[in-house]
């Protein structure tokens, strides 16, 4: 019997683990780590699936930011909101983005994608989870999300589909290029495919934006991050480390 969702659960910053760790101190789980075995694994193994792999990943590279796709077909007429947890941010000038999609066969936000060249990325938060997650169902292309999910489409800018107007923070997203895989499992047969997506407008909530624009509150945007299998996280705790200069350090550094 799982306990209910705590409301009143507030983000809150602390010390580290470790607030006295020095140079050279290593880890804080005095030792256990090194001491416990560690078992090799090749994900290209005779006999091994792409399910082992895929599970293994998703409960190990945790947790995963998730993008919440909203796209449209070429004509307009069909509108699709799709999660994604293969979603990542990985240069900002210019902002770009990557979302991964898995299977052999193209998905409808992926074939809106290449039939558009535009999307929206909406970051999910906790306040509206569950119509995300519903999102997630398998329909048949051209039935729309956004009436199932109960979601507010709101105008974008510079695409044409709509972004979540619940999403504290949304992107629009011009796409760049596609990237095909091929399975190592099955010689021949398209695994997955990586777009690669340029973020050309930004959506943040006034109440989450600093007064210079260029940050975003964690406690408004309450985002929600992907676990393995079922599981969803929440971010409620951070905490802060500045990040270490050579010429601030050297003369703590041990001799090496």
């Amino acid at each position: 019997m799982r306990p209910d969702f705590d409301n009143s659960a507030s983000f809150t910053v602390s010390k580290t683990a470790r607030p006295d760790w020095k140079w050279g101190d290593g880890a804080s789980d005095h030792d256990a780590g090194p001491s416990k075995r560690h078992i090799e694994i090749d994900p290209n193994a005779p006999g091994r699936s792409a399910m082992s792999n895929y599970k293994l990943l998703i409960s190990g590279i945790i947790p995963r930011p998730i993008g919440f796709l909203s796209t449209q077909s070429e004509d307009g007429r069909s509108h699709n909101l799709a999660p994604f947890s293969y979603t990542q941010v990985v240069n900002h000038d210019p902002p770009i983005f990557v979302v991964g999609f898995a299977g052999s066969n193209d998905k409808d936000t992926l074939k809106n994608l290449k039939d558009t060249g535009e999307c929206v990325i909406n970051i999910i938060s906790e306040h509206f989870i569950e119509a995300a997650n519903a999102a997630a169902i398998d329909t048949p292309y051209g039935m729309s999300e956004w009436k199932l999910t109960g979601l507010t489409p709101a105008q974008s800018g510079q695409v044409q589909e709509d972004r979540v107007a619940e999403s504290v923070f949304s992107i629009e997203g011009k796409l760049l290029e596609i990237k095909d895989f091929e399975s190592k499992l099955k010689k021949g047969v398209k695994s997955g495919s990586m777009a690669i997506i340029e973020g050309v407008r930004f959506w943040v909530r006034e109440d989450a934006l600093s007064e210079d624009h260029a940050t975003i509150d964690p406690a408004v945007l309450r985002p929600v991050a992907r676990l393995g299998g079922m599981m969803y996280g929440r971010v409620t705790q951070g905490f802060e480390i500045p990040r270490p200069r050579y010429e601030d350090c050297k003369e703590q550094l041990p001799n090496l």
